[in-house]
């Protein structure tokens, strides 16, 4: 029974190649996760978060306290403490700052909604606390991988579509527009040039990438035309 619960406990490795992703801001590692000192409200309120990130709506996410206890990660996180534990993690979570709560009527009953304490999370709360009801229907589509290459690079074959399809999966909607728009702007128009860049933000981070181009910028500056001007 011992060597069985271990064996469940095991986590195997992340695999080799490409795996799907969520946005999540950098704060959530720098200033919340160290101040959480209940391993179960870690739990929940990353696996809250990741749920959020992983859905799109108009004004902000939520997710319901019944999707949560149906969620297969949910209940191998809590165990044998079923919905008390649930509770417990969730009002940790609301109390230290992490998610927003909502108690909505519903003809079935009162029904918790969950949001991320972020600029959405809050305008969604404040609408519903005046009595509306935020639209949570789909944003339009963004521009999908194959017209993004056929706009920006030109007709597509049937290998490279397979290669696109691939890349639609691993990397976030926002990423591919962002990594298209950068190689229109360097007039490096090639689905090649821009799997680099997408696999080096993957691999390096993007915002760590962001910061060391902003701070060569600056050196740039400083060192190149306008040295004379500046005192260090």
């Amino acid at each position: 029974m011992e060597a069985e619960r271990a064996a469940w406990r095991q986590f195997s490795g992340f695999p080799e190649g490409k795996v799907s992703l969520v946005q999540l801001p950098d704060l959530l590692f720098t200033d919340l996760i160290p101040r959480i000192d209940d391993l179960l409200e870690l739990q929940v309120t990353l696996l809250v978060l990741w749920r959020l990130a992983r859905r799109r709506a108009q004004v902000a996410p939520w997710v319901t306290r019944a999707e949560l206890l149906a969620d297969a990660a949910v209940q191998q996180a809590l165990g044998s403490g079923g919905e008390d534990a649930l509770d417990d993690a969730l009002a940790r979570a609301v109390a230290r700052g992490a998610l927003l709560v909502v108690e909505h009527e519903r003809a079935a009953g009162v029904e918790r909604r969950y949001l991320a304490n972020g600029p959405r999370g809050r305008m969604a709360v404040a609408a519903w606390q005046r009595g509306l009801e935020p639209a949570q229907a789909e944003v339009p589509a963004r521009p999908n991988i194959y017209t993004l290459y056929e706009q920006n690079i030109g007709p597509l074959t049937a290998l490279l579509s397979e290669d696109l399809q691939e890349a639609e999966k691993t990397y976030p909607a926002a990423w591919i527009e962002d990594a298209f728009r950068e190689a229109v702007r360097l007039n490096k128009r090639s689905w090649k040039y821009i799997r680099a860049i997408l696999e080096r933000w993957q691999t390096e981070g993007r915002d760590e990438i962001s910061k060391r181009a902003r701070e060569e910028d600056g050196r740039r500056y400083i060192e190149g035309e306008y040295a004379d001007f500046i005192q260090h």
